[in-house]
């Protein structure tokens, strides 16, 4: 069994994960590139379901910013941080969250599951891998279907796209 002060320093690492992906939240919503640069790793890579791929700290910030130019505003919620740890400085975890994003003319809502990897650079956790899968997007228009349609994910001016999480209906 760990020992107490290890078992202390895994509820003060989770908690400093859990923060850093609220950091991470509110930096994007607000716009703070130096605040959202801080939570990657200087060698950080992101993903994202239809979106252009990005490597380094700088890289990620600059595709992110660009991204955002064209959105009015949003809102990212987390839902809940699943989190494994694999080291005393390294840990995956499961980000589910909601977004709400004004873009062009509309408000999407939809909902995405951030696949990380998090590790403790220069004494603090840090984002070294995201990539953002999508369970569903529409604009507010059409949610009410971007449940039940198997070409549920609806970024405006592109094709419909089936979910990354589709359903499965085993047995």
């Amino acid at each position: 069994m760990p020992s107490l002060e290890e078992r202390i320093r895994i509820l003060e690492d989770r908690a400093a994960i859990q923060d850093l992906v609220a950091v991470y939240f509110r930096a994007a919503d607000d716009d703070d590139y130096v605040q959202l640069a801080q939570c990657f790793t200087r060698g950080a890579r992101f993903e994202a379901s239809g979106f252009e791929e990005a490597d380094g700290r700088d890289g990620i910030v600059s595709v992110l910013a660009a991204a955002r130019s064209g959105m009015g505003q949003t809102v990212h919620t987390p839902h809940y941080v699943h989190i494994r740890f694999d080291g005393s400085d390294a840990a995956d975890g499961l980000v589910c969250a909601h977004l709400e994003l004004g873009l062009g003319d509309a408000t999407y809502f939809g909902a995405v599951r951030y696949v990380d990897r998090y590790e403790r650079e220069e004494g603090a956790w840090r984002i070294a891998v995201r990539a953002m899968k999508v369970v569903h997007m529409a604009p507010w228009s059409g949610v009410e279907a971007s449940l039940t349609s198997p070409l549920n994910v609806r970024w405006p001016g592109g094709e419909p796209l089936p979910s990354d999480f589709p359903r499965r209906r085993d047995g």
